[in-house]
């Protein structure tokens, strides 16, 4: 029989020459473990949000941050020692970008003593500061926080929502969403946005298109 060409494991493992291919692969495999803890930390806001891709997309921004450790030799590069900024603007849902359907002028402030990730929303009227898909009748908007430790694999999340508000054009007052997470973090904290979308129908709000369009974002990275 013919055999299959290509290098065995055991080669891959352990000859000199795929020294490249062993660092490449761990650092690979680093970031995949950090991508899945990112996902869990946000699972109960991924699970309105999100495409088929995600799970490789982050991987892939995440290897690019771990190329960035300037601390740890190659092949034992982190994504703690990383420029973590790298996930600033991250959207995890291609169908419905956070860039593309939230346009209100708001500020992020992550207060690091007090375990404080804020976003302050200023006064909007939906149908002119949020793109909404055919059919939209309300909104929600979130705002998430999560501290996350890739070295121990541990993370803390917390979000808060608003109500679910009509999709016109009367004036939604100014608001602040808050997650609160540990007083005096040593942690990365990852601040996120969504933005989903519900059709009224008898008085019963569903999600639109069970959240195909529904967006979430990396609005802000606090490294300490």
């Amino acid at each position: 029989a013919r055999e299959k060409g290509g290098p065995d494991a055991n080669r891959i493992a352990n000859d000199p020459a795929f020294q490249r291919t062993r660092e490449n692969g761990s650092e690979f495999g680093r970031a995949g473990k950090g991508g899945k803890l990112l996902r869990i930390a946000l699972r109960n806001m991924m699970q309105n949000a999100s495409d088929k891709r995600v799970t490789s997309r982050l991987t892939k921004k995440l290897v690019s941050v771990v190329q960035t450790d300037a601390v740890n030799d190659r092949g034992n590069r982190t994504i703690q020692d990383g420029d973590l900024s790298l996930l600033s603007g991250f959207e995890f849902n291609i169908n419905g970008k956070l860039a593309s359907v939230f346009f209100p002028a708001y500020t992020s402030a992550i207060d690091r003593v007090a375990g404080t990730a804020v976003v302050n929303l200023p006064a909007i009227a939906p149908v002119n500061d949020i793109v909404a898909p055919g059919g939209t009748t309300h909104f929600r908007i979130s705002v998430g926080g999560a501290e996350v430790d890739f070295a121990t694999e541990t993370h803390v999340f917390a979000n808060e929502a608003s109500a679910i508000l009509p999709w016109d054009g009367a004036t939604v007052p100014a608001a602040a969403l808050t997650a609160n997470l540990t007083p005096n973090s040593v942690l990365p904290i990852v601040q996120v946005i969504e933005v989903e979308f519900f059709q009224e129908v008898n008085g019963q709000m569903y999600s639109l298109k069970n959240g195909a369009y529904n967006a979430l974002g990396v609005v802000a990275i606090d490294t300490p």
